[in-house]
């Protein structure tokens, strides 16, 4: 056992040696005909078309994912695909990107000859400086590959991180020429994390069934029966046009309760808390959060103008994602 342990151990470790020294070599590729390539895409006046056909395809649709999510329009155009009829997909302004290993398969030879025939320009993306679309592309990325990372070279490993790399760092270039920012990233990723901290709102996630309300009169039966019922942990205490006047959680009910000198006929306004916590509807739900953790509390009762709207809690927040 201890010798197949072994055995496992020296390959997985034997194929990242050589993917590690795949991406050494990858280096030699950021040259002046990177940036030229970068400068074109940068300046399309149409959309990136990226194609390939088996792993390469998948390595297209990945590219094409970050190419969309960071201020570049792209697509997906599978080269099989293209030659059976989609091969429509390309406008005049757009420029193609072809990917492939060989750069000699039947369906990446034939579509290599079509795009030049369309005259959109051609970034081809290859391991093979000799391949046809090496030779026929208007502009070439190489990809140099000593040998797969599988013991019989043969799966697609260590020339697919290539390609990701490289489409990697196109991207990552592009980025930086846009001065694509955190929240231009933001505004392409609305329901992820980041997007969530930059622009859902407080009044996005208040819950209106959830609004605990008392007035300056009600008696400890009505509170513990708002705060019970409407299970936030506190309840507002409303005035006239319902100006908040002030908060009263349940460990203030607890606090009341143990006090000897307190009778029944105490009233909502003789144990508030004058000055409670609050947030403005507009505010970010983020912003909430911080003022949350930063005086220790559950709940934030919720002010549009002077009106009370309700009450937002610690767990509405974090089911939203934002931690």
């Amino acid at each position: 056992m201890e010798c197949e342990n072994n055995k496992i151990i020296h390959e997985a470790l034997h194929s990242l040696d050589i993917e590690i020294e795949t991406l050494k070599n990858l280096k030699d590729t950021i040259n002046l005909k990177f940036v030229a390539v970068v400068e074109t895409l940068f300046n399309s006046k149409g959309r990136i078309v990226i194609s390939g056909i088996g792993k390469s395809a998948i390595i297209a649709q990945k590219m094409v994912a970050s190419f969309n999510s960071t201020g570049t329009p792209s697509l997906f155009l599978h080269a099989a695909d293209a030659i059976h009829g989609d091969l429509g997909m390309i406008m005049p302004d757009d420029e193609v990107i072809i990917i492939s290993k060989s750069g000699n398969t039947p369906e990446v030879k034939v579509l290599t000859r079509h795009i030049r025939e369309l005259g959109n320009d051609l970034i081809g993306i290859t391991a093979n400086l000799e391949s046809y679309l090496a030779k026929e592309a208007k502009y070439i990325l190489h990809t140099p590959i000593a040998k797969e990372a599988d013991p019989n070279n043969l799966a697609p490993t260590a020339s697919t991180l290539a390609q990701a790399a490289i489409g990697d760092a196109l991207c990552v270039s592009l980025i930086s020429k846009r001065g694509f920012s955190r929240d231009s990233f933001a505004r392409n990723h609305p329901g992820g994390m980041l997007g969530k901290e930059l622009f859902l709102k407080v009044e996005d996630i208040l819950i209106e069934s959830a609004k605990p309300m008392i007035g300056l009169e009600a008696s400890i039966k009505e509170i513990i029966v708002e705060i019970s019922s409407k299970r936030m942990g506190a309840t507002a205490v409303i005035g006239v046009e319902e100006k908040l006047e002030g908060i009263i959680t349940d460990g203030d009910l607890r606090r009341m309760l143990q006090d000897k000198s307190i009778g029944a006929e105490i009233k909502a306004k003789d144990i508030m808390s004058v000055h409670p916590l609050t947030i403005r509807v507009q505010d970010l739900a983020v912003n909430a959060l911080s003022v949350m953790r930063e005086k220790s509390v559950s709940q934030l009762l919720v002010l549009k103008g002077e009106k009370y709207q309700g009450m937002i809690h610690i767990h509405d927040i974090l089911k939203e994602g934002i931690l």
